[in-house]
């Protein structure tokens, strides 16, 4: 005669430990990972992959930024920026060319078409934005900003 289990059931995203009374560290990365779930399927249908949207995002901020300093910027490993960024010019959305005193460096823009490109991506990446706010007043999401930003400024400092 078997024993029967004392397995806990696993609690659902939001729920137990997955939601309210989890850890913040916890917390985040499953928002982290849901949010990312919901860029790719929005991004699908036009071809850019979340990493993708966010090199094009930076470099529409910081025209003429360097491939390490897209690496800070986008939080990926410069070896995965280089793959990005190869794939974008190869596409014909980025330029590259010598810095004008350091002509090892290149600066990297986007083209006409990485600009359009980004368009797109944006109306679908505010979608998913404002559905992260749902439910949050003005006050609320300001506070979330400010919080997540203290957070990022203690951990990377």
């Amino acid at each position: 005669m078997r024993k029967a289990s004392k397995r806990i059931p696993i609690p659902r995203p939001g729920e137990g430990k997955r939601g309210e009374e989890g850890y913040f560290g916890y917390l985040l990365r499953q928002a982290s990972a849901a949010h990312r779930l919901q860029l790719e399927r929005a991004l699908a249908d036009i071809e850019v992959t979340p990493p993708q949207f966010v090199v094009l995002t930076m470099l529409a901020a910081y025209p003429g930024a360097s491939n390490a300093e897209l690496a800070r910027l986008t939080m990926l490993t410069p070896q995965t920026v280089n793959v990005i960024v190869a794939n974008l010019e190869r596409a014909g959305a980025l330029a590259r060319t010598p810095h004008e005193v350091h002509g090892r460096i290149l600066e990297i823009e986007l083209t006409a078409k990485g600009k359009k490109l980004l368009g797109e991506s944006r109306d679908r990446a505010h979608g998913v934005e404002r559905d992260l706010a749902r439910g949050l007043m003005p006050e609320e999401q300001k506070i979330v900003r400010r919080w997540l930003a203290q957070v990022a400024r203690v951990g990377l400092a």
